[in-house]
């Protein structure tokens, strides 16, 4: 049995890393006095709230945060037409978040998601450990048995190439979860009282050419890197964008659901290791605090349980071309491979396909090149 850490009596942090680079984007339908908890390490950075579901309802947000808050009728307003590309009635509309913000670094984390102890019973400052996470290079193209490296009492192993271990830039730090952990439906109903107790101290780089289900509820990434700026790797100059950081069409009108994260983590592990960027995933633990309701999930996810047996086969076979050397030139290309690919598998695809671009078409209104190559200068 694990609990949550109690945070009152720590005081806020008077020097946060990275305070006015980061971005905290949360999707919510309720009031969100769970910010309580974590406001010795979330309150000196900015929120970017996005309201799902009805648009007249008044969010509470705790006194002495600094936020903007969009609903439904915001998205419209901004969007128009486009605003068909951002889910409704799902967590997807988080990424509505990751648009509208022009910081470098994004920290994503849902409303029923506390803060965790550590075994020594310390609170994890997650946010923290995402930023260090990212802040240090990754290992996609060897595996180092120690796991993450440039971790403190940590190195390369004998037989690690010398050639490579400078790394990579991280562009995803994927965090974990005690207490509820992010199974499906059907795992949910034959495990309905496992709980995560194990607290594994690790973190590491997912190798190149291996996907992985990512969880939204715990996530930070640069957006720099998979955001709007000018890099150079490898001799080759890259103009990146957080395009890969769509979570597709689910939720209201749609046939499936619970999908969101998973989608956008496929796209962007194929976008990464074409482009030679690496995710991280382990270290940091939040404490996840409530068990959706599994009949309810199995409705939402039925189709996609069949569905992802034909889906994980096609990312794993999806090769980029040379010719594609940005993000934006990497999902419009995934794009056409889904709608030539997947259409036959449901109709669903052509308009997922579809919605793709127009998240493209959407970002790019909101991100002009110009104002993009300001924000990656300053």
């Amino acid at each position: 049995m694990v609990d949550p850490a109690n945070t009152v009596g720590i005081p806020v942090n008077p020097t946060p890393l990275l305070k006015d680079e980061l971005d905290i984007v949360i999707p919510t339908i309720r009031n969100l006095d769970f910010l309580e908890m974590w406001r010795p390490f979330l309150q000196p950075y900015h929120l970017i709230i996005v309201q799902d579901g009805d648009p007249t309802k008044k969010i509470h947000v705790p006194e002495g945060y600094d936020y903007e808050l969009y609903n439904r009728n915001d998205i419209n307003r901004i969007l128009g037409p486009k605003a068909s590309c951002i889910s409704f009635k799902d967590s997807a509309c988080r990424c509505f978040g990751y648009m509208v913000s022009k910081k470098k670094y994004i920290f994503t984390i849902d409303d029923d998601c506390f803060v965790a102890k550590d075994p020594s019973g310390k609170a994890v400052n997650a946010l923290e450990q995402h930023i260090k996470n990212l802040l240090c290079p990754s290992t996609p193209l060897f595996f180092n048995t120690l796991y993450d490296p440039y971790r403190e009492g940590a190195d390369f192993v004998r037989g690690y190439p010398f050639s490579l271990r400078e790394g990579v830039s991280t562009a995803v730090s994927h965090g974990l979860w005690l207490n509820i952990p992010d199974y499906d439906a059907p795992t949910q109903l034959v495990k309905p009282k496992e709980r995560n107790t194990r607290y594994v101290d690790a973190v590491m780089t997912i190798p190149k050419g291996t996907l992985f289900p990512m969880c939204g509820m715990n996530l930070a990434f640069d957006r720099d890197l998979i955001g709007p700026a000018i890099i150079v790797q490898s001799n080759l100059s890259l103009s990146l964008n957080v395009h890969t950081m769509y979570f597709g069409l689910m939720g209201d009108s749609q046939p499936i659901g619970r999908y969101d994260d998973m989608w956008a983590g496929w796209c962007i592990k194929v976008i990464c290791d074409h482009l030679g960027l690496g995710v991280k995933t382990g270290l940091p633990y939040i404490y996840h605090s409530k068990a959706s309701n599994p009949f309810v999930n199995l409705k939402k996810e039925y189709k996609g349980i069949f569905w992802q047996e034909e889906i994980i086969p096609f990312f794993q076979n999806a090769k980029l071309s040379k010719e594609a050397t940005t993000v934006q030139q990497c999902y419009i290309e995934l794009s056409k491979m889904v709608k030539e690919k997947l259409s036959s598998l449901d109709p669903y695809f052509d308009k997922l396909a579809d919605a793709m671009v127009t998240w493209i078409e959407a970002w790019d209104e909101l991100n002009p090149p110009a104002a993009a190559a300001a924000n990656g200068k300053a």
